[in-house]
């Protein structure tokens, strides 16, 4: 199964990392220096890639998937959200995973804004996730601490930005490159009405 064209690779995978739908830039980007044509069984391919290439060895306690990989000189970002479906459909989607190209400025100018408003190296690897529509327990269980931790580490953040929500903190990175393609909307519609429900939580607890 193939999805629409995109400027990001997508794959949507089941809780086995087996695959259930990508895009040709996802195949064109875990299959080089071989050319996509060339792959014979992509599917099988790409399953195997994802467990050599884009699993995080290092991390223990469930799946967890590498922040930045190379594919020939280029470097992605691999931005991974664990997906819910209510449906009855098999096999069942578990995780959606986008791999988008690095870029020098949008690195550039996190760093510079960070710096601006004295953020600290945790502060922001926080950001980070924060731009990708992470909620605090998911940002908690990428970065191994706890949800208040996180819940803290936005708050000394709004505090040095002098914001009082999160969308306060991706509006000071707005338009500066830094959060650019940053937020991974979720590709399984039965799981939005629960994600709003946390993020709306989140919402007023933090802010």
């Amino acid at each position: 199964m193939s999805m629409a064209p995109s400027n990001d690779g997508f794959l949507l995978l089941d809780a086995g990392l087996n695959l259930i739908a990508s895009n040709d830039l996802a195949l064109q980007v875990l299959c080089f220096p071989s050319g996509a044509g060339r792959i014979k069984q992509p599917k099988v391919f790409l399953a195997d890639r994802v467990r050599t290439t884009l699993l995080d060895h290092n991390r223990e306690g469930g799946t967890a998937f590498v922040k930045e990989f190379k594919s020939g000189k280029r470097r992605y970002i691999c931005k991974s959200l664990q997906v819910a479906c209510n449906g009855s459909d098999s096999p069942q989607p578990a995780f959606a995973v986008l791999l988008e190209r690095a870029t020098t400025n949008s690195h550039s100018a996190l760093a510079e804004i960070s710096a601006q408003f004295g953020l600290t190296q945790r502060e922001v690897e926080t950001v980070e996730f924060l731009l990708q529509g992470l909620t605090s327990k998911e940002i908690g269980a990428r970065m191994n601490i706890s949800t208040n931790t996180v819940k803290a580490f936005i708050r000394l953040i709004m505090v040095k930005m002098k914001v009082s929500t999160r969308s306060g903190i991706a509006g000071k990175f707005a338009g500066s490159g830094a959060g650019r393609s940053s937020v991974v909307r979720q590709p399984v519609e039965g799981d939005v009405v629960n994600r709003r429900r946390e993020y709306s939580r989140e919402y007023s607890e933090v802010g």
